[in-house]
């Protein structure tokens, strides 16, 4: 039963997007494991945060925020989803640049399943059945999707900021397959008294994905026939992927009540793969709204709430999931919680849970 579990797997990440050749496929989610982002805070928000990010988060967000840093700053979060299977960790740091406006930043980004049980040497094709002693053939592996930013904000005057992020990905599913991409970000931000507006073009110039396959480690697979073919298994091919630019587009407004502060935000992801099930879209072009606001009490205490994930589910009903927050700041400390999808379809894939830590040095 591992192996039969074990052998779609491999199948069907292998051979995702079926093509072979030097030719690019069009990947509708090759970089979607980036949408978990990085820190606690903006999922506490719904992931309304384009215009709001000010601090080292703001690589991934949009690396504009990064100019309204003025220490170093070190942030990290981990994030734990489909009860603790996949793990999600995160790490940044942020420094200005002596004698200048510019920021520079480093962002890394790790989603993994660890512990697979290779089970491909631990069955014997002729008897069909387990080898004897299989454990002892049996070796475990990851499969994780991990990305590295380097990213440099500055300021065209006092009220306008833009920052960009060189982004390079690289996947891995143990030793049968890995890949290496690399695209750019580029952002900007408007910094008004009582409003904000932000823009991140992420992938601007188009996300290049490049797989190879180690064939040595799939020989095993010609030992085995397909059942609807009658024939052995056909070993899967690298593919090229492409994944196309997305707009995220976002507006805050600030209030001040004395000790209270509260900002309230409104996103948008706009996506050009095609996204038809379930997303609000027009043709090719899908929306992923985002709604979120903050509560402070004399920047010491923050209560988060948000709406993310608008959609229709299977009988066509709207479905949301509302996001919670909360964050306590102890001098160059800030300690940050969220939580999502606690209501609905999305309830059923299990509860995402991120905690993050920063530290402005």
């Amino acid at each position: 039963m591992i192996l039969r579990g074990l052998l779609p797997l491999l199948l069907i990440l292998l051979t995702t997007g079926s093509v072979s050749g030097q030719g690019f496929e069009n990947a509708k989610y090759g970089g979607d494991f980036l949408s978990v982002g990085g820190g606690a805070p903006p999922p506490g928000m719904g992931s309304a945060y384009t215009s709001v990010t000010n601090d080292v988060l703001s690589g991934y967000w949009n690396p504009a925020g990064l100019s309204e840093i003025q220490n170093w700053e070190i942030a990290y979060m981990h994030s734990e989803r489909f009860a603790g299977i996949v793990g999600y960790d995160y790490g940044a740091l942020a420094l200005p640049i002596e004698g200048s406006n510019g920021v520079v930043a480093l962002s890394f980004f790790r989603q993994g399943v660890d512990g697979i049980q290779n089970t491909l040497h631990a069955w014997d094709p002729e008897q069909n059945r387990p080898k004897s002693n299989p454990t002892d053939y049996m070796k475990e592996f990851s499969a994780a999707d991990m990305a590295l930013f380097l990213s440099y904000a500055d300021r065209f005057t006092d009220v306008w900021r833009w920052g960009v992020s060189a982004k390079v990905l690289h996947s891995r599913l143990g030793p049968f397959a890995n890949a290496w991409g690399y695209s750019l970000d580029a952002g900007i931000q408007m910094i008004g008294e009582r409003y904000q507006l932000g823009i991140n073009l992420m992938d601007i110039t188009t996300m290049m994905k490049f797989w190879s396959v180690n064939e040595n480690e799939l020989e095993a697979l010609k030992n085995f026939i397909n059942p609807e073919t009658g024939k052995p298994e056909t070993l899967p091919e690298g593919t090229n992927e492409y994944v196309r630019p997305t707009v995220k587009i976002g507006g805050s407004r600030l209030f001040d009540f004395g000790d209270f502060s509260l900002t309230t935000a409104l996103d948008a992801d706009i996506r050009f793969e095609g996204r038809r099930t379930y997303y609000l879209n027009a043709g090719d072009v899908s929306f992923e709204p985002h709604v979120g606001a903050e509560l402070g009490y004399k920047d010491l205490v923050f209560i988060r709430t948000g709406v993310t994930d608008l959609h229709f589910d299977d009988s066509n009903a709207f479905f949301v999931s509302p996001t919670l927050g909360t964050g306590l700041k102890i001098g160059a400390i800030m300690v940050d919680y969220g939580f999502t999808s606690f209501a609905g379809v999305a309830s059923d894939l299990g509860f995402t849970h991120r905690i993050s830590l920063q530290i402005t040095l």
